[in-house]
Parts: structure tokens; C-alpha cells; sequence
């Protein structure tokens, strides 16, 4: 084809113009738009020889248009390819960060980070996640008082699937890690079938590259969703695309990509002038030496020799690169340029059309004028024949895979010691209220928990930091502190705060909790509580059921941990401060209870 001459520059644009966005009337955007009407008329009425003589239709799968960069031509073929309707496979690398997919969902985990974020919420709301237009986000953010978000909360009548969404989201954003939160996304709130639908099958690579980098970003950070962003920002991920099983689609590469490839026809648009990037500054003289190019006309001999060598070995890279692109054809090559090609060899289309005029081609009319043609055989001999696209065979199923899942079964949690019923006599000393008495015996055991390990000097003046105000537990800790009957239980080595978990078959379930203290001897261990009841019973039988019952338990999962060792369980009331041993009897008795009750 004839280039697409040079168009000009508008000498004035309005300032509301778009400056990433070239003219229709741009010499690219014309080439782009004549291709595009070239394959759908090829689509519709051209074929192409087939196997055994015969001929077939031309298919979207069959056409391979080849660029030399990613450039701007390379982005124009692809939107007038989808403008046309035609099935395009996308671009064969793309920039994770670029894609429309990945912005809309980037811009709802933005958000739900930041809520004050308006910006991003007003980019999900006419993102095709939720699908507003322009005239329904201006009368909700025109004249609002605040956030954005507060606006379209305080409308929930009338948005009421989009702010039940959003509340989802997050509501869930401070607990699910980042993967999890974009599937979410994806399916629970039907995020992939609508972004799919409005940007193409070639968006799933984008969303599938997003899903892939959560999951490396929670291998090697703490899974939080401010860190995500911040960590998908600062890295640049790439996605290259397998252009060879691309399916029925027309794919769009460079010719380095294509390496390896064929195809029935291929399309070289990008063949204009190209002016080479200059890398002279430094300049290899052979071996380890090199040298500072500097300008042309104080360039020693030997520089410019170099520098000779350099250009004719760039200018024989773009031969074979040339010899590539022509040789992944198959049955037809078309070749078409935008702007300057010179002749001779300053362009692959100057190049192309003084072969062509060599071996003798036929005048040809083109979507860009007059051009060339080359043809050999009889193009249109042969039956017709309707190939059908090749279609992987579909693998056959197991039946489960056609159902909906059965609800997983409810498995239960281990309890916790404390939880398995019967009255505790919570009431607190002067009448407390049971919050109170509750806040009292945190205080205590902390401060047992705690001051033992100072010298007795000090632990007035520590509790008084630790716990200000609450004089009746610092006293009542002090005291226990003081006994010298119950140093024993305070000494080094004795285990404080001791997790336990243990499954009880006595109550078919796990328990989960934590010993106050436990002493560790040769043939005996000890497991004590402390309990701060203001009511301390005189028998071990008077003991409420409830501490009975977690007495029991602590007892039944030791058993099951110290197997050749005697099992002690006591009570140390701090009230009084007197340790109550129970009996193995009464607190198995009272673990039984629970199971049954």
C-alpha cells in the first residue's frame, strides 16, 4: 500500500482537548482505521488456499499484524480493531499497572483503604463494576456536604446495591488478606463477568496478573492492604501474553515476538522512517576500551571508525529483523506504512516496493491509493470449503463438577475452660457489680502475674503504675505476695500463664485456656487458679459448680499431657489467701456435669 501521508499539526487546540489522544484526521489513526476495514472486509468476502487444492474463507485467527515497537500505531491498530467490532487478541505485552481491569480494581482497594478517598470512588462508580455514567455521579457529588462516601450512604435508599457492596467490602477490608479481598471482588460481587463484558476477553490477563502478584506479595510481607498498593506501585510488572494460542482472535506483536510464529496473513503497518535512538556517547573501542563519543567534528578516527561499524551492524540487525517480519507469511503479506518512507533503504517500505517494482508486480488498487501487488497461482482456484476454527476439545468433567457444593458442616471451636456453665459467684467485695468484680480480678492477676519478679522493695510502687487507683487489688495481690505459705508457688521455675489445649472425650469437643500456675515435680504436677470471689467457701464440696467444672477440665487435658505423673488441681483464693486442694473426685464429677448438662 501507498503510505499515509504526514498530516499536519492543528495550529491552535481548545484547552479541553485531550493531549494523550490523537486526531481522528492523525496519519496513524487513518492507517489504524484502514486496516481495521481491511480485515473486516477480508473477513466477510476474501479467502485464503487451504489443504488438498481447495480454498477456504479467511478467519480473525488467520490475520498476524506485525509492528517494530509498541508505539503509538501499535496501540491505534488495536482500538480501531475493537471499534470495528472485530475479535482482537490485545496487545502481546502488556503493563499490569496500564490496564483499565487493573485500575478500576487498584482504585476500589484504594478506597476501601482510604474511605476520604473521592477520587477513587468516583472512578469504581463509573467503573464497569458498578456501572454509573456521568449524570447520576454529578448529582451525587455536586453540592455535597463532606466525603463522597458519606453523600452516597446518606442516599442508600436510593443506591442501595452500591452502598450494600461497598459496606461488604469494607466491612471485610481490615480482616481478609489482599487475595482474598480481590476475589471477593471478582466473584461474590460479580466484578470479573462485568469488567470482562465491557473491556474484552484480553482483560482477564490483567486480573489474573493481579490475583498472582497478591499472592507473591503475601509470601514475603505481612498481607495488609495499604502495604499491597504501596508495594504494587512502586513495582512495575509486565505481562507477555502466549500470542500463539491465541485462539480465533487477530493478534497484534512486534516482530521480535513473533520469532517462531506463522501465520496465513500477516500485516507489516509500522514501515515507515524510523529515526534509530542515538546510544553514541559511549562508544566500544574493542576489548575493555571505550571511549566519550563528543561531537561529530572532534571525533578521532578511530571513534568514528567504531562508530561506523556500529551503524552498519544496527542497519544489518534491521535487515534480519526485516527478513523475520515478510517470512512470517504464509499465504498473503500486506504491507503499509504512516508518514516519510524515503526510498532506497531508508525505510522497510521503500525497500518492499523497489522489490516489488523488480519482480514485476501489478498495479493495485488499495485502501490508501494506488499500490502493488505480487501474486503467483490461481488464487481463487479450488472448491470452497467452510473450515470451522480449530476448537480444543473440551475434557470431560467429573459429575461433583456440575453441582453446587454442599454447605461445609459447622465444626465447633474448642471452649474455654471457663465457658462450660455453672455459677462462678462473681459477686465482688463491698457489693461490686459483676463488671466491676470482673475488672478487680483482671487487676489481681496481673499484678500476680507481674510482681513476683521483683525484689518486695518495689512492688508497691510497680503496682501503683501498673494498675493506678485500684488500691483493693493491690492490697489483696501484695498480701498473697507476702504469705510465706505460698512462696512456694511464686518461686523460679514454677510455669505462669500456661497455654492448654487438649481434646476431652468427656465433652466430645477441644478445650483452649490457660493455668494460672503449674508446678512440674518428679511424679506430681500441680495446677493452680487463682480465683478472687469475695465469698470463699470452707470446703472443697461448697466450691461453685462453674470453677468445678473448669478445675476438671484443666485436670482431664493434663492427664492426657503428663501420662506418668499425678494430677493436682487447688485453688488459690486471694481474699483469703489460702490454697484449696480439690479433690480428683469432685472436679471429675463436675466435668462429667457439664458434658451432660
Amino acid at each position: 500500500w501507498p503510505p499515509v501521508p504526514v498530516t499536519e499539526k492543528p495550529e491552535k487546540q481548545n484547552w479541553y482537548d485531550p493531549i494523550d489522544t490523537r486526531a481522528d484526521d492523525h496519519h496513524d489513526v487513518i492507517l489504524a482505521r484502514q486496516i481495521a476495514e481491511q480485515i473486516d472486509e477480508m473477513i466477510e468476502t476474501e479467502t485464503i488456499p487451504a489443504e488438498n487444492g481447495a480454498r477456504r474463507p479467511v478467519r480473525a485467527g488467520d490475520i498476524l499484524i506485525l509492528v517494530r515497537r509498541r508505539s503509538d500505531l501499535f496501540e491505534e491498530i488495536i482500538r480501531a480493531c475493537k471499534a470495528r467490532g472485530l475479535p482482537v487478541a490485545g496487545a502481546d505485552r502488556l503493563k499490569l499497572g496500564a490496564e483499565l481491569a487493573v485500575k478500576d480494581l487498584t482504585a476500589l482497594l484504594g478506597f476501601l483503604a482510604t474511605p476520604e478517598d473521592d477520587l477513587s470512588l468516583a472512578a469504581i462508580l463509573r467503573s464497569p463494576l458498578f456501572g454509573w455514567d456521568e449524570a447520576r455521579l454529578y448529582d451525587l457529588a455536586q453540592g455535597r456536604d463532606g466525603f463522597l462516601w458519606t453523600a452516597l450512604r446518606n442516599r442508600q435508599a436510593e443506591f442501595g446495591e452500591t452502598v450494600a457492596v461497598l459496606s461488604d467490602l469494607r466491612d471485610q477490608a481490615d480482616y481478609q488478606r489482599p487475595y482474598d479481598l480481590i476475589e471477593r471482588i471478582l466473584i461474590r460481587h460479580d466484578g470479573r463477568r462485568r469488567l470482562l463484558s465491557r473491556l474484552g476477553p484480553e482483560a482477564e490477563d490483567g486480573i489474573d496478573a493481579l490475583l498472582t502478584q497478591s499472592l507473591a506479595y503475601e509470601q514475603t510481607s505481612v498481607p495488609s492492604l495499604t502495604g499491597f498498593l504501596t508495594w504494587l506501585e512502586a513495582d512495575e510488572v509486565e505481562i507477555k501474553r502466549q500470542m500463539d494460542t491465541a485462539g480465533d482472535l487477530i493478534r497484534v506483536m512486534t516482530v521480535h515476538g513473533a520469532k517462531g510464529l506463522e501465520a496465513p496473513v500477516v500485516i507489516l503497518p509500522d514501515t515507515a522512517k524510523r529515526r534509530a535512538p542515538s546510544r553514541n556517547e559511549i562508544v566500544p573501542l574493542g576489548g575493555d576500551r571505550v571511549a566519550w563519543g563528543g561531537a561529530a567534528a572532534r571525533q578521532p578516527d578511530l571513534v568514528k571508525q567504531s562508530l561506523t561499524r556500529l551503524k552498519t551492524a544496527q542497519v544489518e540487525e534491521e535487515e534480519r529483523l526485516f527478513y523475520v517480519a515478510v517470512t512470517r507469511a504464509e499465504t498473503w503479506l500486506i504491507i503499509a506504512a504512516a508518514g516519510e518512507t524515503g526510498s532506497g533503504s531508508d525505510s522497510w517500505h521503500a525497500r518492499a516496493e523497489e522489490g516489488l517494482q523488480q519482480l514485476g508486480s501489478l498495479a493495485l488498487d488499495t485502501p490508501t491509493g494506488p499500490g502493488l501487488r505480487l501474486q503467483h497461482l490461481d488464487w481463487a482456484a479450488g472448491e470452497l470449503r467452510d473450515v470451522t476454527a480449530p476448537v480444543a476439545p473440551q475434557p470431560d468433567l467429573p459429575g461433583w463438577a456440575g453441582h453446587r457444593a454442599d454447605p461445609a458442616p459447622h465444626v465447633m471451636g474448642p471452649l474455654a475452660p471457663s465457658d462450660l456453665g455453672g455459677a462462678k459467684a462473681l459477686a465482688g467485695p463491698d457489693g461490686q457489680d459483676e463488671e466491676a468484680a470482673l475488672r478487680h480480678g483482671t487487676q489481681v492477676h496481673r499484678l500476680l502475674e507481674l510482681l513476683p519478679a521483683l525484689p518486695q522493695t518495689r512492688r508497691r510502687a510497680a503496682a501503683e503504675a501498673l494498675t493506678p487507683g485500684a488500691e483493693a487489688a493491690i492490697d489483696e495481690a501484695l498480701a498473697v505476695l507476702d504469705n510465706a505459705g505460698l512462696g512456694h508457688l511464686f518461686a523460679p521455675g514454677v510455669l505462669s500463664e500456661v497455654d492448654i489445649a487438649a481434646f476431652l472425650p468427656d465433652l466430645g469437643r477441644g478445650i483452649l485456656g490457660a493455668i494460672d500456675k503449674l508446678l512440674v515435680e518428679d511424679g506430681r504436677v500441680l495446677a493452680v487458679d487463682f480465683k478472687t470471689n469475695a465469698a470463699v467457701p470452707a470446703r472443697a464440696e461448697d466450691v461453685p459448680e462453674g470453677v468445678l467444672r473448669q478445675m476438671g477440665a484443666y485436670h482431664a487435658a493434663l492427664t492426657r499431657v503428663y501420662l506418668d505423673r499425678v494430677i493436682e488441681t487447688a485453688i488459690l483464693w486471694t481474699r483469703t489467701g489460702q490454697l484449696m486442694p480439690l479433690p480428683h473426685e469432685i472436679v471429675r464429677d463436675a466435668l462429667r456435669r457439664a458434658a451432660t448438662s
